[in-house]
């Protein structure tokens, strides 16, 4: 379980949000909703550690995350709305090295499958700075598919990626949640997980 209490965060001067409380529980997913410059994004990185609150707690499973950081992040995969990817690199590469740095051993085989099934098949070796801004995406998403993360932290998940896809990064989210995994992710586009109820979370 993830526990927040009386978070608060800061942007220079001005403070985003104050007093955010809220827990998700295995199986859980939950949509942070507000306006441009409301602070999803900060509240997404706070929770993912490149960011520190100003006040409150994060807890993960009854153990503050300060006491635990190295269990805690093992636990996380964050995806965030720019795709982390190497241009030079090809979407083999760019799945194993991200695969590599949360600690996760792929073999090219397993890269390969993940990356065929999000519509990459023919395209895996080629450097990605040929690809079309949407399978580009596809190759940062790519990571939902091998992560053994518990939490995943997904900023913006379906930017630039077409009907399909959609329809399969909802299938991925549903699978999931079936394992009781977790999942907090902001979206400016529609997004239904089949069979699951999504709670909302607005910063103002």
């Amino acid at each position: 379980m993830l526990e927040v209490s009386n978070l608060a965060c800061s942007r220079g001067d001005h403070r985003l949000f104050s007093g955010l409380s809220f827990t998700l529980h295995p199986g859980e997913i939950l949509q942070i909703q507000g306006a441009n410059g409301s602070g999803k994004t900060s509240l997404l990185r706070t929770l993912c550690g490149f960011l520190m609150q100003d006040e409150g707690t994060i807890s993960w499973f009854g153990s503050e995350v300060q006491g635990i950081r190295e269990e805690y992040y093992a636990e996380v995969m964050y995806l965030g709305h720019l795709n982390a990817i190497k241009d030079e690199l090809s979407a083999l590469e760019n799945l194993r090295i991200s695969a590599g740095l949360s600690g996760a051993v792929l073999t090219d085989q397993e890269a390969i499958a993940a990356l065929r099934r999000m519509g990459l098949k023919g395209r895996e070796t080629l450097p990605t700075k040929v690809l079309s801004q949407g399978q580009r995406r596809r190759v940062a998403l790519a990571r939902m598919l091998v992560s053994e993360a518990k939490l995943w932290i997904l900023d913006e998940p379906l930017t630039a990626l077409d009907v399909g896809a959609v329809c399969l990064i909802q299938e991925l989210l549903a699978e999931h949640l079936a394992q009781q995994g977790m999942v907090i992710f902001t979206t400016h586009q529609p997004l239904e997980v089949a069979g699951m109820e999504m709670r909302s979370l607005s910063l103002s």
